[in-house]
């Protein structure tokens, strides 16, 4: 299995559609050597960016709860 050391430089945009959400950002990826007792990438960002990151998510999720029907946003299905 590849491993990778992803770091996010910038967040640029956040969208949604089709039930995905999307996210522009601006990443260096740099292969990671393999160990046995680590087989995961890692996702590294600022504490801005990651509460940015945040409120974002947040907002997209709350525009896609305002397309569900009313019975299903408690939810309970």
């Amino acid at each position: 299995m590849k491993t990778y050391d992803i770091e996010i430089q910038r967040l640029k945009s956040a969208k949604h559609a089709h039930g995905l959400i999307e996210l522009g950002v601006d990443i260096l990826v740099q292969p990671r050597p393999a160990r046995d007792e680590q087989v995961t990438s890692c996702l590294s960002l600022p504490v801005d960016d990651a509460r940015t990151l945040l409120i974002l998510l947040k907002q997209q999720l709350a525009e896609l709860d305002k397309l569900q029907p009313r019975s299903r946003r408690s939810g309970r299905c």
